[in-house]
């Protein structure tokens, strides 16, 4: 892989700035990979100037991000893995379904259209952007109560602050609103082509204490691939929340995701 390494390329989900994946980018480096973590369309290059400039981001909705990353993986080739988490995920299986990319990896990913599950902690999880209708169309912050709450919570509180201080930015609203919507609208922006054949392998991962996307529906959101005859796998951290990509323990999941890959041959 030194001579001809594949791309990764990392998509981040709401609340998290691009550069919350340095350290996967790093490690997946020195694992022989070419990996690279771009923003959202008009994300500001900086965690400071996104919070300075919230508008920058408004009203980007799931096809506008989603386009935005399938022109970086053309860019980039057929060899290229997905990696993504949370709204990114979402994006990843996405992108997978409509034949992009060698294969993907989808950490806590947003539900997609069919599945079903609503948890009472997903729904108080995404209620500061869900909770008022004319959020659709601005990009909303968190508090550091609401982060503990949606990401936090299975770390102390001193480390779920530190996180929030250091990665958190404004997010578009819209997306949540799509997703919430989606088994609803015939053509949502939420849906994903399961039963593409053929298409790379896809790993599903959950943290079994995660409040934004709760074990359940990832487990749901599995069941949606029930007709594929593609390789679709799932893993469980146990006692892990959605802060699972960004915490003390981070390298654990990176580590899993690299030794799937080998697997795989990817």
């Amino acid at each position: 892989m030194a001579d001809n390494p594949r791309p990764v390329v990392f998509i981040h989900g709401l609340w998290l700035h691009a550069s919350s994946w340095a350290p996967w980018v790093e490690r997946f480096r020195a694992a022989g990979y070419e990996p690279v973590a771009p923003g959202w369309p008009n994300e500001p290059a900086t965690v400071a100037e996104a919070r300075a400039h919230p508008e920058a981001v408004a009203d980007i909705g799931i096809d506008e991000a989603a386009g935005h990353f399938a022109d970086i993986v053309k860019g980039l080739g057929d060899d290229t893995v997905l990696i993504g988490h949370s709204f990114g995920g979402l994006i990843a299986e996405k992108l997978l379904g409509e034949g992009l990319g060698a294969g993907a990896v989808a950490i806590d990913p947003a539900q997609i259209k069919g599945v079903l599950p609503l948890p009472l902690a997903q729904l108080r999880s995404g209620f500061p952007a869900l909770g008022n209708p004319a959020n659709l169309h601005r990009a909303v912050s968190l508090t550091s109560a609401q982060f503990r709450y949606g990401f936090g919570n299975a770390v102390d509180e001193a480390e779920s602050d530190a996180l929030f201080e250091q990665w958190t930015i404004p997010s578009p609203a819209r997306p949540l609103f799509q997703a919430a919507a989606a088994n609803f609208v015939m053509h949502s922006p939420a849906a994903v082509d399961t039963k593409r054949a053929p298409r790379g392998p896809l790993l599903l991962i959950s943290g079994t204490a995660d409040h934004t996307v709760p074990d359940v529906v990832t487990r749901s959101t599995l069941k949606q691939y029930r007709d594929s005859m593609a390789v679709t796998e799932f893993t469980q951290f146990e006692g892990r929340g959605h802060s699972l990509t960004i915490d003390h323990g981070w390298a654990d999941v990176a580590d899993a995701v690299l030794e799937w890959l080998k697997a795989q041959g990817l």
